[in-house]
């Protein structure tokens, strides 16, 4: 199977899973726990648990949380080129789950922000490159992520990127977004992220719309499914049915999910493709944390 190297964020995710509807000024008993995440980190374990050759490249601070992630990235298989930024601290994301699984993230990025070029290892002839599309939506580790797309380009490498979250790319500018990632050969946007990208009210237009730009693209739908469209060829494949206790990385699970059956087979059927992304997203939605 062919290397894939991931550029993203690493950070700790503290999980709060509340018994009912948020209490502003009062108190809400929930279950708390900290888990390894952020969205690069998330689809690398992802990929090394399903035995994928996988480096992930990124920054951490020089602390404990640090220390933890990588040692947890080693354990999922997954070769690190991560750089300890001096006097910096890991990145940390505090994900709300309110009843039924839906969340709100506050996220304090730390030393993910301090990516820089040097830092992401060129992929090898034949190789592939997973960015996270965080990297691109702040102007500080931006041109780490604009230079991994390039070297990638330049060893004809294929590509995939997934846009990350609508807040932030709105305040990036669809249009620059559209621009510099022209060339890259599988989208993974999810529903809300594909119509704003693309205009489109429809999820499954804004699919045909973004497929007239990218080789492929697969749009994650939550409940109701995802969607393949690649050319004229458009599938969608419901979701299976599973419960749902936080929604916390799925994306990222689905992303790495689908990238195997790709890798291993880029000529495999939509429907295989799209159910390996959501039999890995629905094993996460049944526990805390991203994985």
């Amino acid at each position: 199977m062919r290397p894939v190297v991931v550029v993203g964020d690493a950070a700790t995710d503290v999980v709060v899973v509340l018994s009912g509807e948020p209490a502003p000024g009062s108190d809400r008993p929930a279950a708390i726990r900290t888990r390894g995440g952020g969205a690069g980190a998330n689809v690398a374990v992802h990929l090394g648990r399903l035995g994928v050759p996988v480096t992930f490249a990124g920054c951490v601070g020089t602390d404990v949380a640090g220390t933890a992630l990588l040692t947890e990235l080693a354990a999922a298989g997954v070769s690190v080129a991560v750089r300890s930024v001096p006097g910096g601290v890991t990145g940390t994301i505090v994900s709300l789950v309110e009843p039924g699984g839906q969340r709100s993230m506050l996220a304090d990025r730390g030393a993910n922000l301090e990516l820089a070029p040097a830092d992401v290892p060129p992929p090898a002839a034949g190789a592939h490159l997973h960015l996270s599309g965080y990297t691109l939506l702040d102007p500080r580790p931006r041109a780490a992520g604009l230079a991994a797309l390039a070297a990638a380009a330049a060893a004809g490498a294929t590509t995939s990127l997934d846009p990350a979250s609508t807040g932030p790319l709105a305040g990036y500018g669809v249009e620059r977004w559209l621009a510099d990632t022209a060339g890259v050969t599988v989208l993974l946007p999810n529903a809300d992220e594909a119509r704003l990208l693309t205009g489109c009210a429809d999820a499954a237009d804004a699919a045909r719309a973004l497929a007239r730009r990218h080789p492929a693209v697969a749009v994650t739908l939550g409940a109701e499914g995802a969607l393949w469209c690649a050319g004229d060829r458009l599938v969608h494949r419901p979701a299976p049915p599973t419960a749902v206790l936080d929604t916390t990385g799925a994306g990222d699970a689905f992303t790495a999910g689908l990238l195997a059956e790709w890798l291993r087979d880029p000529d495999a059927a939509p429907d295989v493709l799209l159910d390996g992304g959501m039999a890995l997203a629905a094993d996460v939605v049944r526990r805390p944390g991203a994985r």
